[in-house]
């Protein structure tokens, strides 16, 4: 995804800003128009094509839109940021440092946030596919004849989409904006040209419409919702995005554009369908006229395009969060542009990513099918959201927004709603993003246990740092010239690799540095904070270098910085010692026997050290042991 700097923000560039939101923050909702109308009349809700049905659905898309768009995320949980940052895990971030926070409810926030997050990947693996499958259906609609083809050409397009991940969006991105612009004037200006034709769909905003289509349908009514819902899903971006673009610019992009056109669109469909009730076979597509029919075709998949990228460069973006936080394995993240630490590429993610949406559109087939399967892992999030912000809002500290707990407290029971008519998708599809955030629960659980587990067994026979150093007689040590480098996850204890080496080799450097290298529950971490430096006298020095979950850790910056502090390497002259730990089961019962054999499986793929710190290869020993977890 696209990031604007702080600095950015300041200079009155608001109209760039929003222009910028378009093409990433917007584009998922925006694609709704696709398949939401007719999703609402399909087999599932078995609602028949009368004026009452149709004004009843769409005045529950409008107050859908206004309800869980506007009030909830646009002004409310927009405000809730840490530190300018938003998603699911910096909202768990911001959760777990509010006072009051003791160790059940710690562990009960956590398993929220993580939830949350593993949802978030099935609406990466979903979103490509319904999106790209409901532009490419408009073939269907033109040409019936190539319908066999809407599989493959859907393939094409998402392997393209793919393997371009690889070169950044910062090539692509500047294209987005203006695209999704027009996206969006074309959206209000064909709903706008239909409404004309049949101005009584404007009643629809009445919410009686709503509460009516509810007394006279009651369960098809509640099926019904499960379909409405499709209007809002993207909302999650909204909140994800604020880190990139700012507050302001989000707000007045939907409020100004985004949300207008919307509106025009989805009552534009069903003005058409109220005119002719054979259009419901795609009311979207069918809503233009003969010579706009292929231009609108290849304008819906450039925003289908988009509406992918946008999911699959958040799923970057919080995969280098969770491996931040210690959630997941250490894996390659390459950063695509040198000016925006936001752009980033994660190629495990990204692979994994495509083999499973090619999956799913060669065993769905259909938009129609996968809407089925989308759904219920957007309304959970929006559930979880709001626990998270609720008690965000209800820190003392953040007394002015208190008032806005109440108003949640509210809204979250709209979600709930929301996700119990999404439950009546499970059989039919819903069970698929379902298994895929189990499954990434459980890998991220797993893995954080896994590493506490380790590191008990790593430094439960340790000698503290000052200890080893007050006992060390420098007459029964040899001394070598430079400086060694010893990396450890605990400041406060002697790195194994250390006692190893002195075990075998019996020589230390003249210099010793034991560097931790933490991260913190905050985006970023200021530069005067990021440094803590201990001298232990006798050549031993200690470094703690602070990282926030959305930066890079990088030794070598942190070595420069050190400079301030009358602490100089020459990197030549600097060797840098790591731990490589054998992973082996054990009997005891501190691991499940499953979560052992995955544990060990996982660490298998993690990238080293080496590579994850950015230390120079050709500067690294390591020292290797047998551990059993």
């Amino acid at each position: 995804m696209a990031s604007v700097c702080a600095d950015d923000r300041k200079t009155g560039r608001m109209p760039l800003l929003v222009l910028a939101t378009l093409g990433v923050v917007y584009g998922d909702i925006g694609t709704s128009p696709l398949y939401t109308i007719r999703e609402c009349f399909g087999a599932m809700t078995g609602l028949p094509l009368r004026e009452d049905t149709i004004l009843g659905i769409l005045s529950l898309i409008f107050w859908a839109l206004m309800v869980v768009v506007t009030i909830k995320y646009i002004l409310l949980i927009l405000r809730a940021d840490n530190r300018g940052e938003g998603g699911v895990l910096a909202l768990m971030a911001l959760a777990l440092r509010q006072p009051g926070i003791v160790n059940g409810k710690r562990k009960a926030i956590i398993i929220v946030g993580l939830l949350g997050t593993s949802l978030f990947y099935g609406d990466g693996v979903i979103t490509p596919a319904i999106s790209v499958l409901g532009a490419v259906e408009g073939l269907k609609v033109y040409q019936p004849a190539l319908e066999p083809y809407v599989i493959v050409i859907s393939i094409a397009i998402l392997l393209a989409l793919f393997i371009a991940q690889r070169s950044g969006t910062h090539k692509v991105g500047v294209a987005f904006g203006p695209v999704m612009c027009v996206w969006f004037v074309v959206l209000g200006i064909l709903g706008l040209i239909s409404v004309a034709q049949s101005p009584q769909v404007l009643e629809a905003i009445n919410p009686l419409h709503a509460v009516t289509f509810f007394i006279s349908y009651k369960w098809q009514g509640f099926a019904a919702v499960g379909a409405v819902l499709l209007a809002v899903t993207g909302a999650e971006a909204l909140y994800a995005d604020m880190g990139h673009f700012g507050r302001k610019p989000i707000q007045v992009a939907w409020l100004g554009f985004v949300l207008p056109a919307l509106v025009l669109n989805y009552f534009g469909q069903g003005a058409l369908l109220l005119r002719d009730p054979s259009a419901i076979a795609n009311p979207f597509f069918l809503l233009v006229p003969e010579w706009g029919q292929y231009p609108l075709l290849i304008l819906s998949v450039l925003a289908a395009i988009i509406a992918s990228q946008a999911v699959i460069s958040g799923a970057f973006s919080l995969t280098r969060q969770a491996i931040q936080l210690g959630y997941l394995p250490r894996m390659s993240v390459r950063h695509t542009s040198e000016s925006e630490i936001g752009q980033v590429y994660v190629p495990a993610v990204n692979w994994a990513l495509m083999l499973a949406v090619i999956v799913v559109v060669i065993g769905f087939g259909e938009s129609s099918d996968l809407a089925s399967a989308y759904g219920i892992a957007v309304t959970a999030e929006m559930v979880l959201t709001s626990f998270l912000a609720i008690i965000v809002f209800g820190d003392a500290q953040m007394g002015q927004l208190r008032h806005l707990r109440i108003a949640l407290s509210f809204l979250i029971l709209i979600d709930v709603v929301l996700f119990a008519s999404t439950i009546l998708k499970v059989t039919d599809g819903g069970w698929f993003t379902l298994m895929i955030g189990a499954c990434l629960l459980t890998i991220m659980l797993t893995w954080k246990r896994g590493r506490e587990v380790l590191t008990e067994r790593v430094y439960k026979d340790s000698v503290p740092i000052r200890q080893f150093v007050t006992s060390l007689r420098e007459k029964s040590v040899t001394r070598v010239k430079n400086t060694a480098v010893f990396m450890t996850s605990n400041p406060d204890v002697t790195p194994s690799a250390l006692l190893h080496n002195l075990k075998h080799n019996q020589v230390l450097h003249e210099r010793v540095v034991f560097m931790t290298v933490l991260t913190e529950t905050v985006p970023r971490v200021n530069r005067k904070q990021k440094l803590i430096i201990h001298d232990y006298g006798k050549g031993f020095y200690g470094v703690i270098a602070s990282f926030g979950f959305m930066e890079r850790p990088s030794v070598p910056h942190v070595l420069k910085l050190c400079a301030a502090h009358d602490l100089e390497f020459e990197m030549m002259q600097t060797s840098f010692f790591l731990s490589r730990e054998t992973l082996v089961p054990s009997q005891r019962t501190d691991l499940a026997p499953w979560q052992e054999r995955l544990f060990i499986a996982l660490s298998h793929f993690a990238l080293s050290a080496t590579r994850f710190f950015g230390l120079p290869p050709g500067r690294v020993v390591e020292m290797g042991t047998q551990i059993e977890v």
